[in-house]
């Protein structure tokens, strides 16, 4: 079936522009200490500087709305397009996943398996591409981004990577390929230049343990680009993130832009403490002593909604638990993960109707979230968010 009229773009523009109106819109340092990054990097001068006002992350809105994988419930996931919408929408920071090439360039995408976010199984000549491999122990079969060369990557066009969900997002499949990291800090800057004010980055490094044991590390290829684009320094329009704490360690010793560590459900054990025999699940990392032990290193987390306020076994949402006020008191922001409009993805007590494509009542399940006194939130709905931000702010 067709997603209802309320979904049109015409629609979401008036509907962006009003939320922007309410809100206003290397490795030479690898065993540096994060304090002599900052130091060092403070003297600095490189390109990409011209529109950082230098106020830095405690300057955002607050909740900040984050753009997840740009406006992916409008267009394809980590596309120009669909991050070019998010800004448009009045989106206060623009999210990127990162993985390598097979010649160490960094590309966008939410996993480093291609195989339902591009046309790869289109192309003959890459059906010997094909094969099976274990990321983070969970086994998959499809294209690999770290099989191909950027210039192989450039021949294929990103697509909607839940069609059954969003059909009407397939009305964009194949009209933009796979950027580049660079494309994208390129295009902040134009971007920048021509609104006359700084475009907000939000950058993971996705499986940073499987990509560093094939020769292909992430952190010190992002570093280098940071710094090639000014956005190296603890002021910078930049958020850095990993469901990998050592991966943001290792950030720090390169470069000063503020950091975030991604914490998934209670019981889950990030894949880094895993390989290094590390017994430390996320339940111990959202304590006060794990939460100082990420504020050493980090200026924020990011967790699950489900962490901020759990479900009952319904589906529907129960009472906040002690996260925010306990990762405050640590002088840690909050950046939750992910709402999204769609029935399917939103609590049991914000569901309307039945259909799970048709939306729900966001609103309302954000006006819950925002009340529990979180920094900022994840929406693959931009405009929504920035519309229930301003209800929020205005209570």
């Amino acid at each position: 079936m067709t997603q209802p009229e309320r979904r049109t773009p015409a629609r979401r523009a008036v509907l962006g522009a009003a939320g922007a109106a309410v809100l206003g819109g290397s490795t030479a340092l690898a065993g540096g200490t994060a304090q002599a990054v900052q130091q060092a990097v403070a003297a600095d001068t490189e390109p990409g500087t011209a529109h950082r006002t230098g106020r830095g992350h405690r300057s955002l809105p607050v909740p900040t709305v984050i753009a997840h994988r740009g406006a992916s419930g409008y267009r394809p996931e980590h596309t120009i397009g669909s991050y070019q919408l998010a800004l448009d929408l009045g989106a206060h920071v623009i999210e990127q996943d990162l993985v390598p090439t097979r010649d160490g360039h960094l590309v966008c995408r939410h996993e480093n398996d291609i195989t339902g976010t591009t046309d790869v199984a289109d192309h003959p000549e890459f059906a010997s591409r094909k094969t099976t491999k274990t990321v983070d122990g969970t086994t998959l079969t499809g294209w690999f981004t770290e099989d191909f060369t950027l210039a192989e990557l450039k021949t294929l066009r990103a697509k909607e990577r839940i069609p059954a969900t969003r059909q009407e997002n397939t009305l964009y499949d194949r009209r933009w390929t796979i950027p580049t990291f660079e494309e994208v800090l390129r295009w902040a800057e134009q971007e920048g230049r021509r609104r006359g004010r700084e475009v907000w980055l939000h950058v993971e490094t996705k499986h940073p343990t499987y990509f560093r044991s094939l020769g292909l590390g992430l952190e010190e290829r992002l570093a280098r680009l940071l710094r090639r684009y000014g956005r190296h320094r603890a002021d910078s329009p930049t958020f850095l993130q990993s469901f990998e704490p050592t991966s943001m360690q290792r950030m720090s010793k390169l470069v000063a832009t503020p950091r975030v560590v991604l914490l998934w459900t209670a019981d889950d054990r990030p894949w880094d403490f895993r390989e290094a025999g590390d017994p430390r699940t996320v339940a111990d990392l959202i304590t006060p002593e794990g939460l100082a032990w990420i504020a050493s290193y980090a200026q924020g987390i990011g967790p699950l909604l489900d962490l901020v306020i759990p479900k009952d076994k319904d589906g529907r949402l129960g009472s906040p638990t002690t996260l925010v006020r306990d990762a405050h008191a640590k002088g840690l922001i909050l950046h939750p993960y992910t709402h999204r409009n769609e029935n399917t993805f939103l609590p049991a007590d914000h569901r309307r109707g039945t259909d799970p494509a048709a939306y729900g009542d966001s609103f309302g399940a954000l006006q819950r979230y925002f009340a529990t006194g979180i920094d900022g939130i994840f929406s693959d709905n931009p405009d929504t968010a920035l519309l229930a931000a301003a209800d929020f702010s205005a209570r």
